[in-house]
């Protein structure tokens, strides 16, 4: 199984980017779907999360609003679309696959992780 993340970049406070996460190897469709962040001296956390068919989506309260999860299963791929950028986004971005939906927030409850792609937002 690989999760292969890219999209990540410098970008301005108030801009946007776009993350996908490309996943190999494993019935996509069948997992759970979600992004973890890790800035510099803290724990990884919660970011946003997709069930199988899209059909629901989670998300941290530092981001609702303006990050939306999506996903397209033929191609298997997952995205993450991050508008009006803050400075406190800066981090290392990584997606991150499970069939364990009952506890989607929790990294432990994940067995595969990409490799993750770093956003820098500038103020």
């Amino acid at each position: 199984v690989q999760l292969q993340a890219f999209g990540g970049g410098l970008v301005q406070a108030g801009g946007s980017l776009r993350l996908s996460c490309v996943g190999s190897g494993l019935t996509f469709s069948m997992y759970y779907m979600a992004w973890f962040r890790q800035a510099p001296g803290k724990e990884r956390e919660f970011v946003a999360a997709i069930s199988w068919s899209g059909g629901s989506t989670y998300y941290a309260d530092s981001v609702k609003g303006r990050f939306t999860v999506s996903r397209d299963n033929a191609k298997n791929t997952v995205y993450l679309q991050m508008n009006n950028l803050k400075p406190e986004d800066t981090a290392v971005y990584y997606c991150a696959a499970t069939r364990d939906y009952s506890r989607y927030v929790a990294d432990t409850s994940y067995a595969y992780w990409g490799q993750g792609t770093l956003v820098t937002v500038s103020s």
